[in-house]
């Protein structure tokens, strides 16, 4: 019986350990979660900015020269 009750708290102080460092990786998670958003914001800025600076080398539809055969 004494036996049994050394595993029961062994099997107890291992998932307390793992409740801790879940909650501890979840923490984690969370932090580079918000700063992947900040980064994709920050990313998305930087697009804006470097095509407004630099116009497209596409001609747009209006500006295209009909084909030859018309």
């Amino acid at each position: 019986m004494q036996d049994m009750q050394q595993k029961i708290d062994d099997l107890e102080m291992k998932i307390a350990f793992q409740d801790s460092t879940i909650e501890e990786l979840n923490q984690e998670v969370i932090k580079l979660n918000d700063l992947v958003a900040f980064q994709q914001h920050q990313m998305s800025l930087i697009v804006n900015k470097l095509q407004a600076m630099e116009p497209s080398n596409m001609a747009t539809q209006a500006e295209e020269t009909p084909p030859p055969h018309y």
